[in-house]
């Protein structure tokens, strides 16, 4: 889709974005993502822009957000709305569930197959096959059999992942928490992702009169699509008035 169709960032937006595959691209292991240069100043800007209305809608642990995005701390919702830190920088929490059924049967998993990666998060597990993709039907089965065993959990599959996360939270969700609090309340949501975890927060926006933006291939119920990292960083630059687009090249990352 040409960049001039998609929606508009404006005063009035509350903006939402994923991270990897949307801000950064995919890499070979959680942490060895690349972050682009001008990232972390552009972020900043459009923060400073749009008065505090811009947060970050992730599966990812808060700890790596943070890292990666140092010394910038944005409101987040980490591990799939399971934790949010507000604009006020209130963490709110869901509660802790069991996670020792899915945890066992991951661990036994990466015991016969050194390739698979575990990332154990505060209130959820994601088991990455990206280095084994033939593995991804043995993978689904078993964590599917544990989740069963489990409860207040939910599987979602995405990008070469099985996401392990707590039942009720999603991207939605804290999207829709967001949108009740200060600065956020009263703006027009938008919402930008790339993967299949992403489309519940596509669905809110869309349900609140806000714009979904999908970042690559695949089926979506976004109305809006963009080719890929690079473009979603022209977009994200192509909002910022001129005085801070040209801070934002400046800045270090």
């Amino acid at each position: 889709m040409p960049q001039e169709m998609l929606p508009r960032i404006t005063s009035r937006t509350a903006l939402f974005l994923d991270f990897d595959g949307t801000l950064v691209e995919i890499a070979p292991r959680p942490d060895a993502v690349i972050i682009p240069s001008t990232l972390t100043s552009t972020l900043a800007a459009l923060y400073g822009q749009l008065d505090g209305a811009l947060a970050l809608v992730s599966g990812r642990r808060l700890l790596d957000l943070d890292g990666f995005l140092a010394p910038l701390q944005l409101p987040v919702a980490v591990e799939h709305g399971a934790q949010r830190r507000n604009a006020q920088g209130q963490m709110i929490s869901a509660p802790a569930t069991d996670l020792r059924h899915v945890l066992a049967a991951a661990d036994n998993l990466l015991l016969q197959h050194p390739a698979l990666k575990l990332e154990h998060k505060n209130l959820a597990l994601s088991l990455h096959y990206r280095h084994a993709p033939e593995l991804e039907a043995l993978c689904l089965q078993v964590m599917q059999a544990a989740v069963a065993k489990s409860s207040g959990l939910q599987l979602m599959q995405g990008k070469c992942v099985i996401d392990l996360k707590l039942s009720g939270f999603s991207k939605g969700t804290a999207i829709a928490a967001f949108m009740a609090e200060a600065p956020f309340a009263g703006r027009v949501p938008v919402f930008a992702g790339d993967d299949v975890t992403d489309e519940d927060g596509f669905e809110e926006v869309q349900r609140m009169g806000g714009h979904a933006v999908k970042v690559g291939a695949g089926p979506t119920s976004a109305l809006h699509r963009c080719a890929g990292v690079p473009a979603m960083a022209a977009w994200l630059q192509s909002a910022l008035v001129p005085s801070l687009a040209s801070r934002a090249e400046s800045l270090p990352s």
